[in-house]
């Protein structure tokens, strides 16, 4: 974080984070104080998200329950202005097909978009939480969160991650899987057991105990475990095999969750405490962990530092975008020309299309990078941009960001059709139709010679319409640009949008 830029970070900001889990909801609201977070406020419930999906839906039910918990949370949001708060969404909402029934309500309950996020970028800010949250030491670590539909790990050194993996299994779908009724056997556990090292074998090479120092533990799970060997005397602190062992085995002998009566554990842990005894056992076993300290940091903090470096200059989506265009040798003096050209755009529509800074993050990003697909093919590469933005590793990015840099490199060129949007929600349809005409007249413009200045010209904008005043024999003297202009003008009509010019 750049601590010398107090414009856009004051000493003493209040930012805040909710993390939508499959298991737990969290709430964090934290006062800046000399570059560090300071928690002020902090809510958890337990809305077992992840146990309402069925065959890839949430359930009404679910649905419920989630936004009934964003209205208590909204309370305390009040006071945060909405670009200092930042919402994540997790297994369960990635999982989902019907998605938008939770978040669209949830965007206007708190007022703010839900961002939700792949696997590893879950994982990235799962580490960024913990590595604040420990010594800024030298030496390798693992870092395991277990969620309700998910587990992250990574590996990496101070505050920079270098590997990392969501593997989809947690306390809340495998409690479903393999303790149906809640049920507790050996065979139950056996079971849970044998999936979940099966699982972690897919990334043992990368991730067993040769490649780190230590070991750490983040997420309610994993914290449950350590108190209860703590409270029992099985451990002094971290969670070992003896204590796992020793843990396991006083399951065994209760018949159901309902009957589970330990030292150190919560109510609201008894129905995933066995699931998550066995996947930590399973990660154990399968990656060579001998020993496991927890820590208290998590995704949402790591959402408060992330969100620290977005307002400071230090986001890093800009390095991202800038190290795709590097590995996929983009011409940057063409990225450039289409990015001033959408900058002068974006700043004459603004006020007229209501456009935010927001907006603007995401057209300069796919005017960076809306060439990536030449790397493939010149031949359809507005496609090919589309597919590597949609599908590639894109740290910081939320997974409706990368839709929609998805959507605007391939809407840039081309023809059009309404299906752009199919993947929009419908309050998003109108601002995305804006920021599309904005990069397909930025692309228009690029065929104007890179040493030749665009004219004085100018640029207006109403509902729906957008108007360029040109000087007179302008067009006549460069036709390449007037006879894109004029296709623009029928395709642009497709997605609702009225071009003039003159």
């Amino acid at each position: 974080m750049d601590s010398d830029n107090p414009e856009h970070l004051p000493e003493g900001s209040q930012l805040a984070a909710v993390d939508l889990g499959s298991n737990s909801f969290h709430l964090i609201i934290a006062r800046i104080e000399h570059s560090e977070m300071r928690p002020v406020e902090v809510l958890a419930e337990k809305v077992q998200l992840g146990a309402g999906l069925e065959n890839g839906q949430l359930t009404e039910e679910a649905i419920e329950r989630g936004l009934d918990c964003l209205s208590r949370f909204a309370q305390l949001l009040e006071s945060i202005e909405p670009e200092k708060i930042r919402v994540v969404g997790t297994n369960a909402l990635r999982q989902a097909k019907n998605r938008r029934s939770f978040t669209e309500p949830a965007r206007k309950i708190l007022g703010c978009p839900v961002d939700v996020i792949y696997g590893r970028e879950e994982a990235r800010l799962v580490y960024l939480g913990v590595a604040h949250s420990l010594a800024d030491d030298a030496q390798s670590r693992l870092v395991v969160d277990i969620g309700g539909g998910s587990t992250e790990f990574i590996v990496g050194e101070r505050f920079e991650p270098q590997r990392l993996e969501s593997l989809q299994m947690g306390c809340v779908s495998y409690s479903r899987s393999f303790f149906p009724d809640g049920i507790i056997s050996a065979g139950n556990f056996d079971r849970a057991f044998a999936r979940a090292a099966a699982e972690v074998t897919h990334i043992r090479k990368q991730f067993r105990s040769k490649n780190w120092a230590e070991c750490v533990g983040s997420s309610g799970t994993l914290n449950a475990i350590a108190g209860i060997l703590t409270a029992n005397g099985w451990s002094d602190g971290p969670i070992d095999r003896k204590g796992l062992d020793k843990l396991r085995k006083r399951l065994q002998k209760f018949d159901s969750f309902d009957e589970i009566q330990l030292e150190g554990l919560a109510d609201n842990r008894r129905n995933v405490i066995a699931a998550g005894v066995a996947i930590t056992s399973a990660l154990f076993d399968v990656l060579g962990v001998d020993e496991m300290r927890t820590s208290k940091g998590a995704l949402r903090e790591g959402v408060i530092y992330d969100l620290m470096g977005r307002l400071s200059h230090e986001d890093v989506r800009e390095r991202t975008i800038n190290a795709l265009c590097q590995r996929y040798a983009v011409d940057q003096d063409t990225a450039s020309i289409v990015n001033k050209r959408a900058s002068m755009l974006f700043k004459a529509t603004k006020k007229s299309w209501a456009l935010k800074s927001r907006d603007w993050d995401l057209v300069h990003w796919a005017a960076q990078s809306h060439e990536v697909g030449m790397a493939i093919s010149h031949k359809h590469y507005n496609r090919h941009s589309s597919y590597l933005l949609r599908n590639s590793d894109l740290p910081g990015f939320s997974q409706q960001e990368q839709e929609l840099l998805a959507v605007l490199a391939r809407s840039h060129r081309g023809k059009l059709s309404e299906d752009i949007f199919v993947d929009a929600a419908s309050e998003e349809r109108e601002k995305l139709a804006h920021l599309v005409t904005i990069m397909r007249l930025a692309a228009v413009f690029k065929y104007v010679e890179e040493l030749k200045a665009l004219p004085d010209f100018t640029i207006s904008a109403g509902a729906g319409s957008i108007c360029l005043d040109l000087p007179e024999g302008w067009l006549e003297q460069h036709p390449l640009t007037s006879s894109e202009l004029a296709q623009e003008v029928g395709q642009l009509e497709k997605i609702g949008i009225d071009l003039r010019y003159d």
